[in-house]
Formats: structure tokens, sequence, C-alpha cells
């Protein structure tokens, strides 16, 4: 049996779902200098340099940008198999800081429960909150995004893959049901 694919987002639907999200961030957000994006890797880290970018075209500030690698964090590296870490990318002291977590899809929240356990090597932050291209539900733990580009309600089964430019060479998000 073939698998079914759907195209969700196309490239054009991703780039203003960014810009809403930007937006989004920075009304939630009272000192724009003391906000920080951090992105899990992989299209995490993309998706927070994305927004990062969109920041600064809006307010014209810079905004701090960091990648955070949870592969030593994860309850359940049992059932998602071996995976390479990658060393994470955070330059600065997230004390007192306004984080923002970024992914690409949320499922059922262990992969954020991951990075918050993460977070904490890096400082205390003020405030942590999360932004996500895609919540597909079917959450395992009580986390909710504070910030959602596109709620996809699925199946368990169904696959959603998000595609960005620069690790992919094109921008889509589609689901794949089999």
């Amino acid at each position: 049996m073939s698998a079914k694919v759907v195209e969700i987002l196309s490239s054009e639907e991703i780039r203003r779902t960014l810009t809403r999200l930007a937006s989004q961030i920075v009304e939630r957000t009272r000192d724009l200098s003391q906000l920080v994006l951090l992105g899990i890797y992989t299209r995490g880290a993309l998706l927070a340099e994305l927004l990062a970018r969109q920041i600064e075209t809006l307010e014209g500030v810079a905004v701090s940008v960091g990648a955070l690698d949870i592969t030593f964090y994860r309850d359940d590296l049992d059932k998602i198999g071996l995976r390479t870490p990658t060393k994470s990318e955070i330059p600065f002291d997230l004390t007192g800081k306004t984080v923002v977590l970024v992914d690409d899809v949320i499922f059922k929240g262990r992969t954020i429960r991951a990075a918050l356990n993460a977070v904490n090597d890096y400082g205390r932050p003020e405030v942590i909150r999360l932004a996500v291209l895609v919540d597909r539900g079917h959450r395992e733990l009580p986390i909710h995004p504070d910030f959602i580009g596109k709620k996809l309600p699925t199946a368990k089964e169904e696959i959603v893959k998000v595609y960005l430019q620069n690790c992919d060479g094109r921008d889509a998000v589609e689901l794949i049901s089999h």
C-alpha cells in the first residue's frame, strides 16, 4: 500500500506563518533585548534563525539565537533509535532572559520536556515559551505551545514532515498517511 502525501503548507504559506509567529513573539515580549530564540535541532534551529531574521525585519532589533541538542535528555531513546548528538550552540547565559524554544512539530511533548531539562544547564531564564510550526495533538505530557503556526489534527499513525530550504532544498509541510 502506497503512502498518501498531502501538502499542508506551501513555501509561501510557511513564509506567512513565520511572519505571524514573529509578530506574536514580539507582542508577548516586554523587552526584545532580553529575547533569546533557542531552536531544537535540526529544523527547530533553522526555524529559530528564520524567526530571528523576521523579528529584525519587523522591529530593527537583532535577537540572540541558539541551537539546542536534546539527545541526552530524552527518555525515549529506546523507541526512537540511536541518534548522533550535535553540539548545542548557546554562547550566552540564559539567566534572566525570555527564552522561546522553537521546534518544527509538537506531537507527544517528550522533545519539549527534554528541551526544558537541557535549558537548565545554560542558566535560569525569567520565562520560557514555546513556538512550533505545527501542533498535531496527541500530547502525553501537559505541555502546550504559546505560539502555533498551524494546528493540524492527525491520526497517531500519520506522519507530519517539515521540509526547510537550508537542509531539504525546499520549504513545505506534508501529511503522510499509510
